[in-house]
């Protein structure tokens, strides 16, 4: 059995790695409250962007398949962009993107296409280090990004589908679901694919299920509105997934910081038992070499 002042040390030890933990929930509660309300308030507005770039990729009569962000060509190399964050300590938060695009990764390879990464978050990084895949990265700016950092990455990613260094571009990123859900989330960035119009009788169906619908008449014409639009959806589209990671990244911490500090304290639960019957066993010798040493001068 171990010494009492061991098992108090490990006490002490297991009580301020609590303090730690606790001190870390409440932070991260404090940042996902901002994180939460940045991601919320965006959703609409990307919701908005995606339903205008449907409705100008459907009424745009084939003109949409000469702008070269919407160029389908033969895939033989493939970039992914992964989205983690700086900061460990969430659990297995950044361990489920990493294997996403790891496995992503390898079906891409066993197809016999080549792979590349653009690393956002220094976990990323440090995942892909080692694969030589990584062509560009961009570390420490997760804790605090801008619409400024989204667009960099999304310029980076489209220069190298412009000029032909690679043929597709998917992010991967971890979506928010809710407190205690944030799962691993794969989108086709590039090319940047239409949608095409729906059948009438469809329409009709839309139109009398939901209100009365229409044909949009675009001034100047589809094409020349999302040859300006296009780089800007490629923005919105990369800084909702680093709200997504921000906000899942702290739910994420919140969930496995109280997990932690329930750990420290059945730990400590279970040391205090040990504590308590180290320290009886010890009262119960002292008081058996008391008794034999008074039998002792008895005798």
């Amino acid at each position: 059995m171990p010494g009492l002042k061991d098992v108090k040390n490990k006490i002490k030890g297991i009580g301020k790695t609590a303090q730690i933990t606790k001190t870390m929930y409440m932070v991260a509660s404090a940042k996902l409250r901002s994180a939460q309300k940045r991601m919320e308030d965006f959703r609409p507005y990307t919701a908005k962007f995606t339903e205008v770039m449907r409705e100008l990729s459907a009424g745009g009569e084939g003109e949409t398949g000469a702008l070269p962000l919407m160029e389908s060509r033969e895939v033989k190399t493939v970039e992914l962009v992964v989205v983690t964050s700086d900061r460990g300590l969430a659990g297995s938060f950044n361990s489920n993107i990493l294997r996403t695009a790891d496995r992503l990764r390898k079906q891409y390879e066993a197809e016999g296409k080549k792979v590349s990464v653009v690393a956002v978050g220094k976990k990323a990084s440090r995942f892909f280090r080692k694969t030589d895949l990584v062509r560009e990265q961009f570390n420490d700016i997760m804790g605090s990004f801008q619409m400024f950092n989204a667009r960099d990455i999304a310029q980076s990613v489209t220069n190298a589908f412009l000029n032909g260094t690679v043929d597709k571009v998917d992010i991967i990123y971890g979506k928010y679901y809710s407190m205690a859900v944030q799962k691993p989330e794969v989108e086709e960035m590039l090319p940047i694919k239409p949608v095409q119009a729906e059948a009438e009788g469809s329409k009709e169906k839309t139109a009398t299920a939901s209100g009365p619908s229409g044909v949009y008449t675009f001034e100047p014409d589809s094409s020349a509105i999302m040859a300006d639009l296009l780089p800007l959806f490629l923005n919105v589209q990369m800084y909702h997934a680093m709200l997504e990671v921000g906000a899942s990244e702290q739910a994420a911490r919140m969930t496995a910081m109280d997990n932690a500090t329930k750990a420290c304290k059945d730990m400590i639960r279970d040391l205090t038992m040990l504590y308590n019957k180290a320290r009886q066993a010890a009262v119960t010798s002292e008081l058996l070499d008391i008794v034999g040493g008074a039998e002792a001068l008895k005798g």
